[in-house]
C-alpha cells in the first residue's frame, strides 16, 4: 500500500517551494493515530490514584505520544510505516558506508524537513510539561527525536535517540542546527524538484531514485566530513554515558509511566526491567500490546492526548 500525500518540492534560485495538499496539511494530525476503545473512566481514575501516589515520577514517551501530532510511527496496526508500506528504516552501518545512501536519505530529509519541522506538542506534550512545572514529574525520557518535548516547554529531559533538529559530523564531531544545513541543501541545489508520497516516522518522505541522483548533499563546513543527523539510527546504539544517566534517573524514581511505546526496542525496554528491579510500580498508556504488559500494575488504551490533560498533577 503506498500512501500519496499530494506532496510537491522544488527549489527556486535558492529559496525552497512546498506544495502541500490540504489531506497532508490539515488532515494529517488523526491520520496516524490507531483505533481506540472509547475512554474507560475506571482506568482513568486508576490513573489518576497512580500519579497522586507518584512523589518522583519518571515518564517514559515513545511514538505514540506525537501520532496526534501528525507524525506516523513505525509498529502501530493499520497506521504505522510498517504497515503501510514495506519500506524499512535506514540501517546505521549503511549510512556510514555509502555515498549513495547518504544522497538518497538527505534527498528525502530535505523535502521533508519543512513539515517535519513544523509540527508542534499536542495537549499529552503540554500535559507532562504542566506536571514538570507544577513538580510531579521527576524525570522525562523520550525515544521520540522530533523535539515536541523541548517545543513543549520540557527541561528535565533526556532525549534517549538524539534528536533530528541537530546535524552531527562523523568525522569531527561537530554539531550544526538541521535548519542552517536546510540552507545550505537550497545554495546547492538551485533548481533541484522532486514529487513525495508517503510520509516517514523521522522527517524523511518517499522519493524515486531518479529524482535522487542528481541531489547534491555538502560536506561538514569544518572539516569536509561526513553528515548525519543526531540522531541514533536502527543498528547503532545508545552512548553508554547516556544509558547510565537514564538508569540512575530511573532507580531514583518511585514510578514510571510509559506513554506512547510498545517498548520493542530495547534501547527503552531495558529501563522498564531496571524499574522492575527496583519494584516500582509500571503503568503504560498505550494503544495496543507492549512488551511490558505483564510488568504493569496499570495498562490503559487510550489517545494519549485525550487521557493525560484529564489527569490533575497535584
Amino acid at each position: 500500500m503506498r500512501m500519496s500525500f499530494g506532496l510537491t518540492f522544488r527549489t527556486a534560485k535558492g529559496r525552497c517551494v512546498a506544495n502541500l495538499s490540504r489531506q497532508c496539511s490539515r488532515g494529517s494530525m488523526g491520520l496516524f493515530v490507531p483505533p481506540s476503545p472509547p475512554l474507560d473512566l475506571e482506568k482513568v481514575k486508576e490513573l489518576q490514584h497512580f500519579i497522586t501516589l507518584s512523589k518522583r515520577l519518571l515518564v517514559m514517551t515513545g511514538a505514540g505520544i506525537s501520532t496526534e501530532s501528525g507524525i506516523p510511527d513505525y509498529r502501530s496496526e493499520k497506521v504505522g510505516l510498517y504497515a503501510r508500506t514495506d519500506r524499512r528504516p535506514i540501517q546505521h552501518a549503511d549510512f556510514v558506508r555509502s555515498a549513495p545512501i547518504r544522497q538518497r536519505y538527505w534527498a528525502r530529509n530535505f523535502v521533508g524537513w519543512p513539515q517535519f519541522s513544523s509540527h508542534q506538542p499536542n495537549p499529552a506534550h503540554l500535559a507532562l510539561s504542566n506536571w514538570e512545572r507544577l513538580g510531579k514529574l521527576y524525570w522525562l525520557v523520550t525515544q521520540n527525536v522530533d523535539a515536541l518535548h523541548t517545543k513543549a516547554g520540557s527541561q528535565r529531559l533526556t532525549e534517549l535517540h538524539g534528536c533530528m533538529h541537530r546535524v552531527l559530523c562523523l568525522d569531527c564531531g561537530e554539531q550544526t542546527p538541521r535548519g542552517v544545513l536546510q540552507e545550505r541543501f537550497e545554495v546547492l541545489n538551485p533548481s533541484w524538484s522532486a514529487e513525495a508520497h508517503g510520509l516517514a516516522p523521522d522527517g524523511d518522505v518517499f522519493l524515486t531514485e531518479e529524482e535522487v541522483q542528481s541531489f547534491r548533499v555538502p560536506s561538514c563546513a569544518r572539516c569536509g566530513g561526513r553528515l548525519k543527523p543526531d540522531v541514533v539510527f536502527f543498528g547503532d546504539a545508545v552512548s553508554p554515558d547516556k544509558v547510565e544517566f537514564v538508569h540512575r534517573r530511573v532507580r531514583e524514581a518511585d514510578s514510571l509511566l510509559v506513554v506512547g511505546s510498545s517498548l520493542q526496542v530495547y534501547s527503552g525496554y531495558r529501563f522498564i526491567l531496571t524499574a522492575r528491579e527496583k519494584k516500582l510500580p509500571i503503568a503504560i498508556l498505550n494503544i495496543g500490546p507492549t512488551r511490558s504488559d505483564d510488568l504493569a500494575c496499570l495498562k490503559l488504551d487510550s489517545r494519549c492526548g485525550e487521557l493525560l490533560p484529564l489527569i490533575d498533577p497535584h
